[in-house]
């Protein structure tokens, strides 16, 4: 099978295509011929050495695929050759081919593409998590969102919605603005253009918001706190700035405030029933045709090192997927 392997850690731009050995399949787990694979924010730091779960080289990195069933362990009983399934994995999801544990495997819902699906997993998962389990988000509540024009930002102003939320939704352009506007932003914030605290106090006249969705960090995310509702929680979903922030402590003493942590990965592997029952709801909607996960771009499996250098320039929205 053909796949990408990190031969060396660093930039995007060492990436190789390769052509390498199937993976052996053990007794619960399927092979699944690929049909796409996500393409997000923490492959690009674990091919730099970078992530918290770190992987020595040679590694195929990609943590989220979508495709077809070709071959099921001899200890699994539920699923069929053919099916059509999403999963997210530790690593190995850039290639033809993948081996994904049975219990880790999502059924897709009939008018689910698996050629979209690979980019379904991650990003709607931990934003489901994040606003449901972590930011308690009650309808009527305001919700922010910060980039709200990538990946699981788009994705929480879409959740957001489903949820009765009134989203505020911050970005760095009018284009992308425009695009989360599409997807049920009530209201819309560009931040190289306007003070994020300023804004935030304007559009809920001085209340603030009650959950604040950050996967930027760095200095909007040291912002945040100036913009929290009293009682408000501020999920920390990620750093696509680069710095980690510094919160202030006193503002979330305060406004009776919490800064909440997000790890879907952990919360599937410590919660799996919550986890699945995630996925059921969002499903749901999807079926039920109350929400489409937006796909930007396709590139080809080849060209995944483009992929990831154009989600780090931050020239892509939404969410973008690799085809084999």
């Amino acid at each position: 099978m053909k796949a990408i392997v990190c031969t060396q850690l660093g930039g995007p731009e060492l990436l190789e295509l390769q052509e390498r050995a199937s993976p052996p399949l053990r007794p619960r787990e399927l092979r699944v011929a690929v049909k796409s694979a996500g393409v997000n924010f923490p492959d690009s730091l674990q091919i730099a050495g970078k992530y918290q779960m770190k992987l020595d080289p040679p590694f195929t990195p990609g943590a989220e695929v979508a495709g077809v069933i070709t071959e099921i362990g001899s200890a699994v009983t539920r699923y069929q050759i053919g099916d059509a399934i999403a999963a997210f994995v530790p690593s190995g999801g850039y290639a033809e081919e993948c081996v994904v544990s049975a219990e880790a495997a999502l059924p897709l819902p009939a008018n689910l593409d698996p050629a979209d699906a690979g980019g379904f997993p991650l990003v709607y998962g931990t934003t489901l998590h994040a606003l449901k389990q972590r930011g308690q988000l009650k309808a009527g509540e305001t919700l922010l969102v910060l980039g709200a024009a990538g990946g699981v930002g788009l994705a929480a102003v879409q959740l957001g919605k489903l949820m009765g939320a009134r989203v505020i939704a911050a970005a760095s352009s009018p284009e992308k603005l425009a695009l989360c506007q599409q997807h049920g932003a009530d209201a819309l914030i560009d931040y190289r253009q306007e003070s994020l605290k300023d804004a935030i106090k304007t559009l809920t006249k001085g209340l603030g918001a009650d959950v604040i969705y950050d996967p930027v960090g760095g200095a909007l995310g040291e912002e945040c706190l100036s913009c929290v509702a009293w009682n408000g929680r501020y999920l920390v979903i990620g750093f696509a700035a680069g710095p980690i922030p510094n919160l202030a402590a006193n503002r979330l003493l305060l406004k009776g405030a919490a800064a909440v942590g997000v790890f879907w990965g952990a919360f599937a592997m410590r919660e799996p029933a919550l986890n699945l029952a995630n996925f059921q709801q969002l499903f749901g909607w999807i079926e039920s045709g109350q929400l489409k996960p937006y796909i930007s771009a396709r590139y080809p499996l080849a060209q995944a090192g483009q992929a990831l250098r154009d989600m780090m320039d931050r020239k892509v929205t939404g969410k973008i997927v690799l085809i084999p």
